[in-house]
């Protein structure tokens, strides 16, 4: 018996993307990537599947260095609104970040992934929705969250001190 997927119709969508907050909220990132793949089969351009499975995909993440991060940015790419495009691949590198730190890598070898992450959510704040600041809330948690390990702060206050040699007069 040939195995393959099975469509699901147009009016379920609404049902699915339910089922896919469910499998999210329920730890089980897989199951709702799953789901969302169905979505896009059937409605390949549909804003918040493609947001999801983004998400889905980045609530994979362990910090292993073949992480798919790869096919999140492709599925926040394809987000027509600009706001949506920068603020979630900014999450996307703060997640990816957070999932290496949790891994035990280097923290200097983080930063950078901080640091665009920083610079994708300075970038939606000006383009951001009135009332909405969620690019505001994920800057400072990145923020926080350098400040509070010592190897960022001693990487910070080494670039400090560089940069303040830098623009002395001469």
């Amino acid at each position: 018996m040939p195995l393959h997927l099975k469509p699901i119709s147009k009016a379920g969508i609404p049902e699915a993307i339910a089922k896919v907050d469910l499998y999210r909220s329920l730890n089980e990132p897989e199951e709702a990537e799953s789901i969302c793949r169905d979505i896009l089969a059937v409605e390949p351009a549909h804003q918040l599947a493609l947001r999801l499975l983004g998400l889905t995909i980045t609530d994979q993440f362990c910090g292993d260095v073949t992480e798919r991060w790869g096919e999140a940015q492709e599925s926040f790419d394809k987000l027509s609104d600009p706001y949506e495009r920068t603020y979630y691949t900014g999450l996307l590198h703060e997640r990816r970040a957070k999932a290496q730190l949790r891994a035990g890598r280097l923290r200097h070898t983080l930063t950078p992934l901080f640091e665009e992450a920083m610079s994708c959510f300075a970038e939606a704040e000006k383009i951001r929705p009135a009332g909405n600041d969620d690019a505001i809330l994920r800057w400072n948690r990145c923020v926080r969250l350098l400040q509070s390990h010592p190897d960022f702060q001693e990487e910070e206050h080494q670039s400090v001190g560089f940069d303040a040699q830098d623009s002395s007069p001469v």
